[in-house]
């Protein structure tokens, strides 16, 4: 898992990258939570997704937004964090250039990130977004929503409250051609904290049904 450093819009950004063995392997990106509020990409759930992806083949990176950790730059309340998203994406596509597919991850600010980045990329095929603060951002981009994927939450989540994230599912789901599922962690946090196990199997079941389903096609 080499430490790496490529260019961002506002300078150079440090990530971790798995390169896989596969080299027309499936892509993949994790997105940290918020850089304001101790978020990076060591994040306990981040990394988790990274190495759930690393284990299915996938080529995946994550890494630290603009002015986190040796990233260059200054929080840009989000504007520029999807910039930076978009320059790891195309660090990622250019050094696969054979990949078939791409797969976006994030968590709390960083599926927020994640989810804007589906608008503006098509060839990402699937997303994974865990714990969305849909009382606090704007969802509203995504009309309609280009990809399926999953949604995960806690139940116990005091920082975005259950309505908001039922009310985001209920939007999503009712737009064709595309199927968002959604799972309620029984007992986590926003943090998922003692329930980590929980969210990755949900996390697994997911991508077990969604890889799947791509080999029978």
């Amino acid at each position: 898992m080499p430490d790496i450093i490529f260019n961002g819009p506002e300078g150079r950004l440090e990530g971790r990258y798995h390169h896989s063995d596969d080299p027309n392997a499936s892509l993949a990106l994790i997105l940290h939570p918020h850089p304001q509020y101790g978020g990076t990409m060591n994040n306990k759930v981040v990394y988790n997704l990274f190495t759930t992806f690393k284990k299915r083949g996938f080529s995946v990176l994550r890494f630290n937004f603009r002015g986190v950790g040796r990233s260059q730059g200054d929080y840009d309340q989000g504007i520029g964090e999807l910039s930076d998203a978009a320059a790891a994406l195309d660090w990622m596509q250019t050094h696969n250039p054979n990949a078939p597919s791409v797969w976006v991850g994030g968590f709390s600010f960083g599926a927020w990130i994640a989810m804007q980045l589906l608008m503006r990329r098509p060839e990402i095929a699937g997303f994974i977004s865990v714990a969305p603060p849909a009382n606090m951002y704007d969802f509203s981009f995504l009309a309609p929503c280009p990809s399926s994927g999953i949604i995960i939450h806690g139940d116990h989540d005091v920082l975005v409250p259950r309505k908001d994230i039922k009310k985001l599912v209920e939007k999503l789901k009712a737009q064709k051609g595309i199927t968002i599922d959604y799972d309620e962690i029984e007992n986590a946090d926003h943090f998922f904290e003692n329930s980590h196990d929980l969210l990755m199997s949900s996390v697994d079941a997911y991508l077990d049904k969604r890889l799947s389903e791509e080999m029978d096609v």
